[in-house]
């Protein structure tokens, strides 16, 4: 490699370095400790250096260097990991630059010639280079290391890296942490004693940070049930955020499709850098933050003063500014933010440069003024350029009439600040759809009737009132801690579905999406798929007391969210728990807003919790148990099993507390939830437990406590709902409530607030990060688990030696995903598929796998056997191969009887059990997944594996000559390289010429009882019965060269038993366990090796063959 030029001094190098060659101009050097004699003491020495120190030295074991006669100064310009690399660029150096350095009179213009040239030829690789680094130099040599310490694939993309300590056992080993898209890697040499550690992403259980008596500050990697602690990190909290995001983008690319499908700027693995995680973990904290589309990526962000209406004063903070909004959020965040659609602002203006003043007007008469703005002329450019505003002289006008009415309502409002009213914005009135809020519909609010829960309710709106013109209203509305304390208190029933749309920034989507949900309406209407059946069926099940869901009205609107929400989204479809949280949503929002409503709590405020494995639901469990830990310690030392509150709080987070509580204090629930989201729920479950708490720690059993719960839920009120006792929800557990006290649902939404108000969001989603290593890991167990007791009865494996196969196995599934953006195994893997088909290989992995697992070794390339032997135990011919097929295989092999393991070696030179086309190419198999299920299909193949019988020899067809020639060759090569070896030839031999012969008499025999047959040329034979009928397409008209002979099983078999030296080799015993070991070494290797290896996949074209026969390989 090339390096930068760098002035060295040798005075006192020459005991760390060997010259190798040297010539005028040039010194090729190789490091003590490194190539032929080791080094001795001083190769230890220097070996241990180069790992502890950061310098150019330990680069590499070899460099060049230039240097003039008439100087003592020299200079690095290369460096090479093997002496192969390093004579290359000798050698370049002599035959392109030599020839030139005799022109130049002067050192000083031979040094600046051979500098440029060094640099030039730099620049060049940089063009081609996937380095993108601060420092591309110094990451460079990085890379180097990188490379030769740990052998990965070229492929392999190197992120960062970093100088710490791992403690191996109570022993700490300073070396390096090298952190790649699909590896944690560590290297350390200490005095001879080298250290080497390479785990991939995806096997990490537990990522965290950890402090304890010796470890001040730690990084806890838990993967494979060891423990690893990373230490002595300068930066230790931006090397965790490094690897929380490269674990978390190997989770969700392997394990969670769906999840992953959604990070467009991470979709391929080649392009990962440090810098771009940076910069997609920003943009998502941005978009959780202010609760923006997943569209929008935040592109500045600028320091600023904000002039805020309701507090007379500048409030500093940072603008963020994404494709479509202006944000600003004030220094802690918790003060106040604003959120500014750029189709909403009418003009940006910069009306004092003194101090750098910026100001945005925006519909509604609103104007925001930000002031000591850094870069205001380029941000007041880049607003204009997005809004489309213009300042072009035929505009000037209307753009000045603009800035006088903003510059005006600026100078009135800071001349007159008890005069808010001018800040008052208009609700924004966007296109009604066909249907209103049904809460409407069912339950009108009297005007003339005065009973003191609708006089409360008319003083909660006039609260709101008076709020919306200090705060504004709509989509550019203040957000503040008023704000929540009145959503403390409860939403008005006139106001609820505006704030809820505004707050889950549903009425965004809304906004950029005219006609959508009409579209989808449209297009979904009388399609018939298995999300439409499962709706159908829920209908009736969703809040069924309420009046509205008991008539046609409130019943078809619910059809129509949720099946357009399926068209919108087939990954999810439908799942339960989503009709109830819709049938809220009608109760409160119009149809199409409901709709947008259910999208921003499917796709952003409850991710991957409406899905097969309710993945996000399960980890918000975990972070729940975490929470009680931290804030309920008298309930954790009580009961010690926390795995119950995760049980029965599933349906508190599925369905907001919806299920459990009446609707009427549900609801204020789902105020906070659009507020605060998860946060909410958690404070809320967290208040739950706190009040029941001596309760729960006196019950003697888990059924005890859950009766106590419900009691409860049942206790709690609205007192302030003006619903009528018709549209209340009557309790859904013990309607005896004399024996409990009523708990009025606003007092406890207040307590949860003031006890558990302190947990911050970023500390939830931080931990959320943590515990989905945990939860998607323990389901991938789950899996295993079930794969390996299913297979267990199918084969003489025991579960140890399942579970090491299966690892084999799915690691191998998983390599083939690493460096390539849709690998066929990654878009077949489909967690929602049974076990047994979650994971499989085509044969471009099996390639790889199974030769380094089948019992014996061949002297040819075998990619010809792997081939048959796939296409074999492919048994629903879908080009894909799952664990328990593989297993089969291995287990004939390793534990099978001489006739099993013959039989298996027999059928795989017959012709393929399914034809091929004629282009030779296995097609995919029917896609699977979430589209309509063929029950039949399915019935039918369970039906033909239960009436399945044991196949018998007598099944098998007859052998060709063609195939019989290739099954000796077969035979032959597994025979090489054992020590019998030429006995089991002769043995072959013996075998073949007996058959030949007794196929010579059988045939002579043949000829003299049939006179009438016409004459044919010697030695042709008529085709056998057998032979015709199980021919491939191919084969249907052989020729006389072909059909001289055939074989039965029963005849090769027999003469195969007479022959013990064959029989001893096949019932010899072969330990697996050693196979699985050198497996495990050797996978990682082989497949950065056969990345090219020419094979098929599903749903690929690659030609098998030109015949689709086996061809005899030469021996």
């Amino acid at each position: 490699m090339w390096l930068k030029p760098e002035e060295i001094l040798l005075k006192n190098a020459f005991k760390l370095w060997v010259t190798e060659k040297d010539n005028e101009y040039f010194v090729l050097q190789r490091r003590r400790g490194y190539g032929e004699g080791g080094g001795g003491l001083t190769g230890l020495l220097v070996g241990t250096l180069d790992t502890v120190l950061d310098s150019t030295s330990k680069v590499a074991p070899f460099r060049i260097l230039h240097h003039t006669p008439d100087s003592q100064v020299y200079w690095s310009i290369a460096c090479g990991v093997t002496k192969e690399e390093i004579v290359q660029h000798w050698d370049w150096l002599q035959q392109n630059i030599m020839r030139t350095l005799f022109v130049f009179d002067s050192s000083e213009d031979i040094t600046s010639f051979v500098q440029g040239k060094i640099r030039g030829l730099i620049a060049e690789e940089g063009k081609t280079s996937h380095v993108l680094e601060d420092n591309p130099e110094k990451f460079r040599e990085a890379y180097l290391r990188f490379e030769n310490w740990f052998a990965l694939p070229a492929e392999e993309k190197l992120v960062t890296y970093y100088s710490c300590s791992y403690w191996k056992g109570k022993v700490p080993c300073q070396g390096w942490l090298y952190l790649s898209t699909n590896f944690l890697c560590f290297y350390s040499y200490l005095l001879g004693a080298e250290v080497k550690l390479v785990i991939s992403w995806d096997e990490i259980w537990r990522l965290e940070k950890t402090s304890n008596v010796i470890l001040t500050e730690s990084i806890h990697v838990v993967a494979h049930g060891e423990d690893h602690y990373f230490s002595m990190l300068l930066h230790l909290n931006e090397t965790f955020v490094i690897m929380e995001q490269l674990a978390d983008y190997s989770i969700k690319r392997l394990f969670d499709k769906e999840a992953f499908e959604r990070e467009i700027p991470l979709s391929d693995p080649l392009q990962i850098t440090k810098r771009g995680l940076e910069a997609h973990a920003k943009s998502e904290q941005f978009r959780t933050f202010f609760r923006l589309p997943r569209e929008e990526n935040l592109l500045e962000v600028h320091e600023s003063f904000l002039w805020v209406p309701f507090s007379h004063l500048n409030t500093l903070g940072k603008i963020c500014l994404s494709e479509s909004y202006l944000c600003f959020a004030s220094q802690d965040g918790s003060q106040c933010h604003i959120i500014i659609p750029m189709r909403e602002v009418v003009s940006v203006e910069k009306p004092d440069s003194s101090s750098r003043a910026l100001t945005v007007c925006v519909r509604g008469k609103r104007a925001l003024r930000f002031t000591e703005v850094r870069d205001y002329q380029r941000l007041a450019t880049t607003l204009r350029s997005r809004c489309g505003i213009t300042a072009s002289p035929q505009h000037s006008a209307s753009v000045e009439i603009i800035q006088g009415e903003c510059q005006s309502l600026i100078n009135h409002f800071e001349d007159n600040p008890e005069d808010v009213t001018l800040m008052v914005g208009q609700k924004d009135s966007s296109k009604a759809v066909s249907t209103e809020a049904l809460m409407t519909v069912f339950h009108p609010q009297d005007v003339e009737n005065l009973d003191p829960k609708m006089l409360k309710e008319k003083m909660k709106e006039q609260s709101w009132n008076i709020h919306f013109s200090e705060y504004g209203r709509g989509t550019s509305m203040f957000f503040t801690k008023k704000t929540r304390d009145l959503i403390v208190r409860g939403v008005p029933e006139a106001l609820r579905g505006e704030l809820w749309m505004l707050f889950s920034g549903a009425v965004n989507d809304m906004a950029t999406h005219p006609g959508y949900y009409t579209e989808l309406v449209e297009q979904s209407l009388g399609t018939s798929t298995l999300a439409t059946d499962e709706i159908e069926r829920d209908l009736h099940r969703s809040l069924p007391e309420h009046p509205a869901f008991q008539s046609d009205t409130g019943i078809s609107a619910l059809r129509r969210v949720l099946t357009a929400y399926a068209c919108r989204n087939p990954k999810i479809g439908y799942c339960q728990a989503m009709n109830i949280l819709t049938s809220v949503l009608l109760l409160y929002a119009k149809e199409e807003e409901a709709f947008w409503l259910l999208v921003a709590v499917c796709e952003r405020m409850l991710p991957d919790y409406f899905n097969r494995r309710i993945i996000g639901a399960l980890v918000d469990q975990a972070v729940f148990e975490d929470l009680i830990r931290e804030n309920l310690p008298q309930l954790v030392e009580n009961m010690t099993d926390l795995s119950f509150f995760s049980s029965v709080s599933l349906s508190w987070f599925l369905t907001l507390f919806i299920s459990v509580l009446p609707i009427e204090s549900a609801v204020n629930v789902v105020d906070c939830f659009f507020y605060d989201g998860i946060k909410a729920i958690l404070q809320l479950g967290l208040a739950v437990l706190n009040y029941n708490m001596e309760a729960l720690i006196s019950c003697h059993d888990d059924a005890e406590a859950v009766t106590i719960l419900n009691k409860f839920f049942d206790s709690v009120t609205n007192k302030d709902s003006p619903l009528p006792p018709t549209v209340q929800q009557a309790p859904v557990g013990n309607n005896d409530k004399s024996s409990h006290f009523n708990v009025d649902i606003s007092e406890l939404i207040r307590e949860a607030y003031e006890k558990f108000g302190s947990i911050r969001s970023e500390e939830v989603e931080s931990s959320r990060k943590r515990n989905r290593l945990f939860v998607i890991q323990t389901l991938e167990d789950t899996t295993k688990q079930n794969v390996i007791r299913v297979v267990s009865q199918e084969v003489k494996f025991s579960p140890l030696q399942l579970d090491e196969l299966y690892n084999l196995f799915k690691r191998q599934h998983f390599l083939s995903c690493y460096w390539t953006m849709k690998s066929p195994a990654l878009l077949h893997h489909d967690p929602s598929l049974a076990y047994l088909e979650q994971y499989q290989l085509g044969f471009q992995q099996f390639a790889v796998i199974f030769p380094l697992l089948e019992p014996w070794t061949f002297c040819t390339n075998n990619s010809n056997l792997s081939l048959w032997v796939f296409r074999l135990i492919d048994e629903n011919q879908d080009g894909l191969v799952n664990f328990k097929e593989f297993c089969c295989a291995l287990d004939t092999l390793y534990c099978g009887t001489f006739t099993n393991k013959l039989k298996f070696l027999f059928k795989l030179h017959l012709p393929p059990e399914f034809a091929l086309p004629e282009d030779g190419v296995i097609k995919k198999s029917p896609e699977r997944g979430r589209g309509k299920v063929d029950l039949q299909a399915y019935l039918k193949q369970w039906q033909n594996e239960i009436l399945r019988k044991e196949e018998t020899i007598k099944d098998l067809p007859r052998i060709n000559q063609a195939q019989f020639i290739q099954f000796s060759k077969t035979l032959y090569n597994i025979f090489h390289g054992d020590p019998e070896e030429e006995s089991l030839y002769r043995a072959v031999a013996h075998v073949t010429s007996l058959l030949l012969r007794m196929e010579e008499v059988g045939r002579r025999l043949q000829e003299s009882n049939s006179p009438a047959s016409p004459s044919k040329p010697a030695g042709e034979a008529p085709p056998t019965a057998e032979s015709s009928d199980t021919s491939s397409p191919q084969e249907a008209a052989p020729g006389p060269a072909e059909t001289d002979w055939s074989f039965s099983f029963e005849q090769v078999l027999a003469s195969l038993l007479n022959e013990p030296t064959i029989v001893s080799f096949f019932d010899r015993h072969v330990d697996i366990q050693s196979k699985v070991t050198q497996a495990q070494v050797a996978q990682l290797k082989l497949t950065g090796n056969n990345k090219a290896h020419p094979g098929f996949e599903p749903g690929t074209s690659h030609t098998l063959s030109e015949n689709h026969t086996p061809r005899p390989t030469s021996h």
